[in-house]
């Protein structure tokens, strides 16, 4: 069994007392049933965008009904603020360091040395994808009210609904919005799905279609969505979704991409070209959740596969990224050279995606386009590897074909095409697994 010692970043400020003695009572004011009675808290529920396909329906009375509020401005930036002048983070991201890296690719860079300070020691085993939920340690029941920002939800209106005080209900457990009290940016925070449920930090469909209704209802490209999943730099196994603000593009976004297949329900999954780590790119289909369902079967094929990743929720929601990665199992069997143990960072979802969060100001200040290159690649698969995975996903989601079968269309960042192919290719392919796929021309 592969076992690293990790120091994982605190996210609230509960997390550092999860081993004091609680027999006394709680006193944290927290999500546990100690403290739950009463608790309420704002809802969200943003507009229907399409039919779920689930038959479930949340009814609310209608007594209650407010206008909505702007969802990214107002709720999830302007309620962050306030935790922020509260006193609620560990120190003031808005004062780190940050530059855009000279280059081609433009990796931004940020001097964040209090990020890595106060941390507690735990074992963190990096060779399972999928663990149990563990109870007695650290998870999003024991963090503050206060540290919770509003209820969302998938709502079935055309229109969003906002209710600012409504009860946390223990027997449909609501999902949450709390901030990260240790942020990497501005209006850093975490969309924790059914967070009475204690899901283990897995990818379910439901939870991720919720993860992009969170983003077209910020309808903001510079808003975005991150996860880790175990073995890929997530330090908490309880599940929970990362988004933050940051106002210019990210390399991943920027990079071109070369077209493979096309679903029947008419998702395009690209792979990325000349970017370090090795990367699919899912965007298009007939709905949202043509599109989120499609990428969770890939995420769970990943998962039963004992396969790392991260995922990158883009352009309000149209496009997510999928990076398989293995810096944790190389980390873990002497494999990373002690220069980039050194740096003390995690190549996670942010730093994947082209934001490097650096630890140490001698790293910031040398910072190059060259040295991020050299970290991010360590986390990518081999090339041998990747077709591998890549198989097992198409396998997954009903698209069997070998990768050389498959119609090579290079997408620059410009939008523009160059055919690097041009193969006629056959009708669908069917093979009764879950998504049937039609390679187009």
């Amino acid at each position: 069994m592969l076992k690293i010692k990790r120091v994982p970043t605190v996210v609230s400020n509960y997390q550092k007392d999860e081993a004091s003695d609680e027999s006394v009572g709680c006193g944290r004011n927290c999500l546990g049933a100690c403290c739950l009675n009463g608790a309420r808290l704002p809802l969200y529920a943003c507009k229907k965008l399409e039919k779920s396909g689930t038959g479930e329906k949340v009814v609310i009375s209608g007594e209650a009904r407010e206008p909505p509020v702007s969802f990214l401005e107002s709720l999830v930036l302007g309620e962050w603020e306030d935790r922020f002048h509260r006193g609620l983070f560990r120190y003031d991201v808005t004062a780190c360091e940050t530059k855009v890296i000279p280059g081609n690719y433009g990796f931004v860079a940020q001097l964040n040395e209090g990020r890595h300070l106060k941390k507690r020691p735990t074992e963190f085993r990096v060779d399972k994808v999928l663990q149990s939920f563990d109870g007695n340690k650290f998870n999003f029941t024991k963090v503050g009210q206060e540290e919770l920002l509003f209820q969302f939800e998938a709502g079935e209106d055309c229109e969003a609904q906002f209710f600012p005080c409504m009860p946390l209900d223990a027997d449909n457990s609501p999902s949450v919005v709390a901030v990260n009290v240790s942020p990497i940016e501005y209006g850093h925070v975490l969309l924790i799905p059914r967070v009475l449920d204690c899901l283990p930090q897995r990818i379910d469909h439901k939870s991720l279609l919720l993860a992009l209704h969170m983003a077209a209802e910020a309808a903001n490209p510079y808003f975005r969505l991150g996860y880790n999943s175990l073995g890929a730099f997530a330090t908490i196994n309880h599940l929970h979704f990362q988004a933050y603000y940051l106002a210019m593009p990210f390399p991943l976004e920027k990079a071109p991409s070369k077209k493979m297949i096309t679903t029947v329900s008419g998702v395009k999954i690209s792979e990325l070209v000349n970017y370090p780590v090795r990367s699919l790119l899912f965007e298009g289909g007939t709905s949202m959740q043509d599109l989120s369902d499609t990428v969770s079967d890939a995420c769970v094929c990943l998962q039963n596969n004992n396969i790392p990743f991260n995922i990158l929720i883009s352009d309000s929601g149209r496009q997510i990224f999928l990076m398989p990665q293995c810096y944790a199992e190389k980390q873990a069997l002497g494999e990373v050279s002690p220069e980039l143990l050194e740096t003390q960072v995690n190549p996670a979802v942010w730093e994947i995606s082209g934001h490097m969060v650096l630890k140490r100001k001698e790293d910031y200040e040398g910072a190059s386009e060259e040295n991020a290159w050299r970290l991010l690649a360590e986390a990518s698969l081999s090339e041998e590897r990747f077709k591998e995975v890549n198989a097992l996903i198409f396998e997954a989601i009903g698209c069997s074909n070998q990768e050389e079968e498959l119609e090579g269309i290079l997408v620059q960042p410009s939008g523009s095409v160059n055919q690097t192919g041009n193969r006629t290719l056959g009708g669908p392919i069917t093979n009764g697994t879950a998504s049937e796929c039609l390679v187009l021309q």
